[in-house]
């Protein structure tokens, strides 16, 4: 627990620093090109397709031209446009947030390294490639564990309950193994997980509770659509700045937890790593090399 809090009150405190808050406005930098880019080339031909499948619709039809009789034209090029904005962005925020996993959680670690831990050292257990399949296989589930408890957000005690469970899930998968990657061992990443697994879940709930409270700002700009456009950008700066939060909270927790591990190890590893001679068991006092008294038996391993 004293880990746990320590970890803690250090990843608020690194918040405050101003390169975290500039890394934390990088989303937005990286959502407005892509926006534009996906405007640019798929914005037309996505919004007719989205009109042809509602003019498809008998009973939709008859609402556009009952609306066309009363003044209201391009009702449904109007609601088509709304769905693939509705549809687009959250897959914008999603592909945003990866990539920034990507640099920004590596880019934290090391900060935290170099700043509290500059002699712990590089193992290099976890690659890119490694993090990358790590956490596309992490988000494949999760993503499948939210479309499987979907009809249970109906229920409001259960959708306060799965959703964090499920990203706090992710969170722990995802930011653990990268804090880990460049300083743990393979070895010694699966030995932390295990035993530090119910902390790293704590967290990454805690995380995944911090992360659900943007969702306010995003329901706002659902209802206000006048104001979606600026709603939203809050909520998904909110979404880095906690992303930014849990990242340096893995990276003090488990960097911590690494060293202290890697201390109270250091002892069992050096016995094993020193070759047995028959010198050194009780009793035996150290020969001088070159072999023991005469008629003294050679040690044969038994």
């Amino acid at each position: 627990m004293g880990l746990l809090l320590d970890s803690f009150w250090r990843a608020m405190a690194y918040c405050l620093h101003r390169r975290v808050i500039a890394w934390s406005l990088f989303p937005l930098v990286l959502m407005a090109v892509m926006v534009w880019v996906l405007g640019y080339f798929f914005w037309a031909p996505a919004v007719l397709k989205v009109q042809q499948l509602l003019d498809g619709v008998g009973w939709l039809h008859s609402l556009w031209l009952w609306l066309q009789s009363h003044g209201v034209g391009y009702a449904s090029e109007l609601v088509a446009s709304v769905l693939v904005v509705l549809g687009s962005t959250p897959i914008v925020i999603v592909v945003s947030l990866l990539l920034v996993s990507l640099f920004m959680t590596p880019a934290l670690t090391r900060w935290v390294a170099q700043r509290r831990f500059p002699a712990l050292e590089k193992k290099h257990g976890g690659g890119t490639l490694a993090s990358i399949t790590w956490s596309g296989g992490s988000t494949l589930i999760a993503l499948i564990a939210l479309l499987v408890t979907l009809p249970l957000w109906f229920m409001p005690p259960l959708m306060l309950v799965l959703t964090p469970l499920i990203w706090g899930w992710l969170t722990y998968r995802v930011m653990a193994f990268d804090a880990l990657a460049e300083h743990a061992s393979k070895q010694e990443r699966r030995r932390l997980f295990v035993r530090n697994r119910l902390a790293l879940m704590l967290i990454g709930v805690i995380c995944g509770y911090l992360g659900a409270a943007p969702g306010i700002v995003w329901a706002s700009g659902l209802v206000f659509i006048a104001a979606f456009w600026i709603l939203v950008p809050i909520a998904i700066w909110i979404y880095a700045f906690v992303f930014a939060f849990s990242s340096l909270w893995f990276a003090h927790y488990c960097l911590a937890a690494l060293q202290q591990m890697r201390e109270s190890r250091v002892g069992g590893q050096d016995e094993l790593q020193v070759p047995f001679a028959p010198e050194a068991t009780a009793g035996h006092a150290p020969q001088a090399r070159g072999g023991g008294p005469r008629g003294s038996m050679p040690f044969t391993g038994a």
